[in-house]
């Protein structure tokens, strides 16, 4: 089951963080989180991935009990007893029994029964290992749009900053004559209303924290620093064509290999179904002791032990018309897997290209964006230094300001929303873990 590499590439290094207080801690970690720090600390901590692993761990040992039609089944009893008769109470009697029995031969019944077992749990293993992916892509959008919002604040604070000192450019020319009120007023509109967005982006990043902490089970309340990731960066994804993608997807991706092994499940039990209208034939053996003072005297010999040893074959030949219905059903269900098949993977391929065109376009976006703040930066300090001089109003002034300030919040916005859209494209496939070893390395 090669998806299992994902899940212990993930899970390693929990693994190792297992000998501390993981699972049990109630304080974020001291110091700055990176991207794998948060992930490992998810991936021990979170009740969601918990449940499926208890899922896989089930259909693991459902699919080791098929093996048990394999080999012989054994059984062994004791009995004591007083019978009641003729108005007596008889003597006491003991027995005691050992059976055995085998399956021979069933025209292949058992096989198909334990080879649907098998199908059965490659699709549990395929589907914990799709959970997997979506919690780790969740929490890898919770970790930028974290980032993003402190950006957010850092922009909103740098903009404070220059509405501050337009503020006091302001005052100093009024007060030497040089410009008149209005243009204070207006510098303390922009001041006003620049501390009141510095307010707003520390709350969303607050809101936004706890959103992630709550991911991380711990309480909303808590302080985490997280590490910042530059957005230059190289991808697999910046190489490959969508052909390629797609490809990769079918042969990695999750949800497509469990709708794969669902429908190997619906043919292996339509065949186990079939096969039930066989013949089978078993052998068994017993051996049994009673010892019993009544029957004694029956059997001067004295003999108290016996047993048997047959090979017997058996064939259902009416059932109900349950057998026939049985097989009908079985039918139904393995074309039903199959069309679920197909419109997995035909939902699986409008994934891959919609993701794929969607970092297509980020990767413009945040291009755009990078030379929209450049210009908005070159502005702001051109309007500044000619209103210094006379050369503009406080209305050029502000409106450079706005516009520096929104540059600012796109440019975050591009930045982080390309490593989310990145992400997607490695969740399209089916192949998240190479994307957060490149982001690490990068």
């Amino acid at each position: 089951m090669k998806k299992f590499i994902l899940l212990i590439a993930l899970l390693m290094p929990t693994i190792a963080w297992g000998a501390d207080d993981c699972a049990t801690r109630t304080n974020v970690p001291a110091g700055e989180q990176s991207l794998q720090d948060v992930i490992k600390l998810g991936l021990c901590r979170n009740p969601q991935t918990a449940a499926a692993y208890a899922s896989l761990q089930s259909s693991r040992f459902n699919k080791n009990a098929g093996y048990a039609n394999y080999l012989p089944s054994v059984s062994a009893g004791l009995s004591m007893g007083k019978e009641y008769k003729n108005e007596q109470w008889r003597d006491w009697s003991y027995g005691a029994s050992l059976s055995a029995s085998y399956l021979i031969f069933d025209f292949g019944k058992r096989t198909a029964d334990m080879n649907q077992m098998l199908a059965t749990y490659r699709a549990a293993g395929f589907d914990f290992n799709e959970t997997i992916q979506n919690f780790v892509y969740g929490l890898v959008g919770s970790y930028y749009e974290l980032l993003n919002a402190d950006a957010n604040v850092k922009s909103a604070e740098s903009a404070l900053t220059v509405a501050q000192t337009a503020y006091d450019t302001a005052s100093k020319k009024f007060k030497a004559g040089v410009v008149a009120r209005a243009d204070v007023l207006k510098a303390e509109t922009t001041l006003a209303n620049s501390k009141l967005s510095v307010e707003r982006a520390k709350n969303n990043r607050e809101i936004t924290k706890g959103t992630l902490l709550t991911k991380l089970s711990f309480p909303a309340d808590q302080e985490i620093k997280i590490a910042d990731m530059s957005s230059s960066f190289g991808s697999d994804a910046e190489s490959e064509s969508i052909e390629e993608l797609l490809k990769i997807a079918r042969e990695k991706r999750p949800d497509l290999l469990k709708a794969s092994a669902n429908k190997d499940a619906a043919w292996h039990k339509r065949n186990s179904v079939f096969l039930r209208n066989l013949p089978s034939i078993s052998a068994s053996a017993s051996l049994g002791w009673n010892d019993n003072s009544f029957s004694d005297v029956f059997s001067p010999s004295g003999e108290k032990l016996n047993g048997s040893i047959r090979i017997g074959a058996s064939m259902p030949i009416f059932a109900g018309f349950a057998n026939m219905y049985g097989l009908r059903a079985a039918e139904s269900d393995y074309e039903r897997a199959k069309y679920n098949e197909q419109q997995t993977s035909n939902a699986a391929m409008m994934d891959v290209f919609t993701a794929y065109q969607n970092y297509k376009t980020a990767r413009t976006v945040l291009t755009q964006t990078a030379a929209l703040l450049k210009s908005a930066t070159e502005s702001e300090k051109v309007t500044a230094g000619m209103y210094k001089v006379g050369r503009a109003t406080m209305l050029d002034w502000q409106t450079a300001q706005s516009e520096l300030i929104d540059a600012q919040k796109q440019n975050n916005a591009a930045k982080y929303d390309l490593f989310v859209k990145r992400a997607a494209v490695a969740l399209a496939i089916g192949d998240l873990k190479s994307e957060l070893e490149g982001a690490t390395n990068e």
